[in-house]
């Protein structure tokens, strides 16, 4: 008996967790793409099939590539770029977080010659460098979709963001 009232309580404490009917059917309208991220125009280079509800595409602004994933409700799909390098065979490197000029921690890391990092941002202003911390806050609430990730990849050298050092 007292193990069924344990179960109970876990299963009851779990429920809260799980996204209500009504909530699953509601999505957003998509607000449409970016056309500039950190001051600098942005071109689309390709739409591509997301692992996730939401959208996702592939920009270019010149030197650098940007994906832009634009996310509907909390989901274990979505996970770091890094995960995207290294399932391509890249050696992956983390680093150190990377400040932007708003002072939001950008994650970082290197894959062969490019440095790339990566952040999620809600409608709020709240900021994730990292997927699991920004998948808990969403999923318990404190944090409201849609949200934004964006993941910006350079060639290593001079002309890369400040703040990221090669090894």
């Amino acid at each position: 008996m007292k193990r069924l009232y344990v179960l109970s309580c876990l299963l009851a404490a779990l429920m809260g967790l799980v996204p209500r009917q009504a909530d699953l059917g509601r999505s957003p309208s998509f607000p449409g793409w970016p056309t500039r991220l950190e001051g600098r125009p942005l071109t689309l280079v390709e739409e591509v099939e997301p692992s996730f509800p939401g959208r996702a595409a592939r920009f270019s602004d010149g030197p650098r590539e940007v994906v832009a994933r634009w996310v509907v409700r909390p989901s274990r799909g979505l996970h770091p770029g890094s995960d995207c390098f290294r399932g391509s065979g890249y050696k992956v490197s983390h680093g150190p977080l990377w400040r932007d000029e708003q002072g939001r921690g950008w994650a970082t890391f290197e894959a062969g010659d490019l440095r790339i990092r990566e952040l999620i941002t809600d409608g709020s202003g709240g900021a994730w460098s990292d997927v699991s911390a920004w998948y808990w806050a969403a999923a318990l609430g404190h944090s409201q979709g849609p949200w934004w990730v964006y993941t910006v990849a350079e060639k290593s050298g001079p002309s890369c963001a400040p703040g990221v050092r090669r090894r």
